[in-house]
């Protein structure tokens, strides 16, 4: 018996390690099929006779050889219809206000607009894109203690009440987008010496929301504005700051009109730089053209 073992072991000591490269089936375990002789036997290669799969002519996606598709058999979903034409706010957390504010990239002692906010240079605005302002989060409402008087697009509740804790004084105003246009690039506008365009109205679906005191709409009533802001500090439970005893009272109050784009600069000017002068107009059809 031992004999048998050394033979064999012997045996395997000569022959080479078993690997993918030295093993093969059983004989007769496989069988190759053979090309046919016949009409149709195998002169085809497995590709049929004639149509699109033996001329190698493959349908585009979807196509179901005439007949509907399956993605027209369902009835349609109208679910993004109009997408494309909804106005976009880009958010703008308090946090990253009060940090433009400490940073110095934003001036507290003037009222701050959308122009102050893309001329810090840190926020994302693109008019073609569908963008028509600032929408103002609360994220670092609690933390936010900076006195402003701010000018936004769209802002919620609990942002206001943190504005207003602050002791400063926030509005939703509306900007068509040939105005937004003008302020995200004001320079360049300047530069090209055409009149300081009017202010367009809200549209109707967005009238609502701007003419409201809860949402300190700039077609709101004041005094209305005014109960408000007494209401949202009985809500939330803060002391409101007396704007009347402010020192900055007149910063603080600073209003554009209506049909005002920038501060300080009335529709229908022309503003020169080279030769730092504003050019108004005087004739009475252009005054009642740019009058609010």
């Amino acid at each position: 018996m031992s004999k048998s073992i050394d033979k064999a072991l012997n045996l395997l000591k000569g022959l080479p390690r078993v690997c993918l490269n030295n093993i093969r089936d059983n004989p007769g375990s496989r069988s190759c099929k053979k090309r046919g002789r016949g009409q149709h036997g195998g002169d085809k290669h497995g590709d049929g006779n004639k149509g699109s799969k033996a001329r190698q002519n493959h349908f585009r996606l979807g196509y179901e050889t005439g007949n509907n598709p399956f993605y027209l058999r369902f009835p349609h979903e109208p679910y993004y219809k109009g997408h494309h034409l909804k106005r976009q706010y880009p958010p703008l957390s308090l946090l990253q206000l009060q940090q433009l504010i400490d940073l110095n990239r934003i001036d507290i002692s003037k009222p701050i607009d959308l122009v102050a906010i893309i001329n810090s240079g840190l926020y994302k605005f693109s008019v073609d894109e569908g963008h028509f302002g600032v929408n103002l989060t609360d994220e670092g409402a609690e933390i936010f203690e900076a006195k402003i008087n701010l000018e936004v697009q769209w802002a919620s509740e609990p942002v206001i009440a943190a504005i207003e804790k602050a002791g400063g004084v926030i509005t939703t105003s509306y900007y068509d987008p040939h105005c937004l246009q003008v302020m995200m690039n004001s320079k360049k506008f300047f530069e090209r010496g055409v009149p300081i365009p009017r202010r367009m109205f809200p549209p109707p679906d967005a009238i609502e929301f701007y003419s409201s005191a809860v949402n300190r709409g700039y077609l709101a009533d004041p005094d209305k504005i005014s109960e408000e802001r007494l209401v949202l500090a009985q809500k939330y439970g803060y002391t409101l700051p007396k704007i009347e005893e402010d020192p900055e009272y007149e910063m603080l109050t600073t209003r554009k009109d209506p049909r005002q784009v920038f501060y300080g600069l009335n529709p229908g000017w022309i503003v020169n730089l080279k030769d730092r002068v504003i050019l108004k107009p005087k004739d009475e059809e252009l005054l009642e053209y740019y009058a609010s």
